[in-house]
């Protein structure tokens, strides 16, 4: 049985009684519309800790857009339904107010790290990433938190802030979850039409496509980049945002391959941006 609590007090009061059994806290902090993708982090959160905790939350510190926060969508039954299938211990559903009493003037910044990629459009994005999670693992103080690989930039920022600001929780991440044709699952394939559905795989298949090269022994990121952006097909309503090769812990751009690196895209598809992402190290002949 799910325990379901929407406030920081309760939270805390039944939280005191899971430490003081020694329990393990487990964090999977998410923005509901729970999904395959999420059950492989609570599954994950399950095989390590003894108490669950799994926070829903729809964050606006974190969108640019107006229209895009008021677009995302609430599936609250739907996702404690999925909780308690999936065993979780306790279902945190906090309300904004709840989160933001006051309007928040501090915020926490990620330097370069949010320079690139998905930071370069989207303003302030990821200090309202980090800001809500190094809040939320304050509430919960867990041992352990869980994010997903396909969020490669938020999940290396976490890291480092966690690093950075001694925060003594253990970062936990996730390979992506795909579908049959590679498209990693996320709450926004929801938005796809059937013909978009479609079209979304070919941001996949330009990663491979690098993979292949870079694992191949292509040494020269744009010679990859500019092969890889031939899988995506010139259609209508496919806009490529970025396609980008970088460090894997820094996430700035690498001119010359020389050890692993991390290739990241983001595909417009209708009114629907797609992200994804994998880690390539060379091991063939260098060319």
């Amino acid at each position: 049985m799910v325990h379901f609590v929407e406030t920081v007090g309760a939270l805390d009061a039944w939280l005191t009684s899971v430490r003081a059994s020694a329990a393990s806290v487990g964090l999977v902090p998410t923005m509901g519309v729970l999904h395959a993708g999420h059950e492989a982090l609570i599954e994950q959160a399950r095989r390590d800790c003894e108490h669950v905790v799994v926070s829903i939350f729809v964050n606006p510190l974190q969108f640019d857009r107006e229209d895009d926060l008021r677009r995302y969508p609430r599936l609250i039954e739907a996702d404690l339904e999925t909780c308690r299938r999936v065993s979780v211990d306790t279902a945190f559903v906090p309300s904004q107010t709840e989160m933001y009493p006051n309007k928040p003037t501090t915020r926490i910044s990620v330097g370069p790290l949010g320079d690139h990629l998905c930071g370069a459009h989207r303003q302030g994005h990821f200090e309202g990433v980090a800001t809500v999670v190094a809040k939320l693992f304050n509430i919960v103080r867990p041992q352990r938190a869980y994010f997903g690989e396909k969020d490669a930039q938020q999940l290396a920022i976490i890291r480092r802030m966690t690093a950075d600001l001694s925060v003594p929780i253990l970062i936990i991440g996730v390979p992506t979850v795909r579908e049959a044709d590679g498209l990693a699952l996320s709450s926004r394939n929801r938005h796809l039409s059937l013909g978009e559905r479609q079209q979304a795989s070919a941001l996949f298949r330009a990663l491979e496509e690098a993979r292949r090269l870079i694992e191949g022994g292509t040494v020269e990121a744009g010679s990859v980049v500019r092969q890889a952006l031939e899988q995506i097909p010139r259609e209508v309503g496919l806009r490529v945002e970025y396609l980008e090769v970088v460090d894997p812990d820094e996430l700035q751009p690498v001119e010359r391959i020389g050890g692993p690196v991390l290739v990241a895209g983001a595909l417009w598809v209708g009114d629907t941006k797609l992200i994804d992402n994998v880690v390539c190290e060379p091991t063939g002949q260098q060319s």
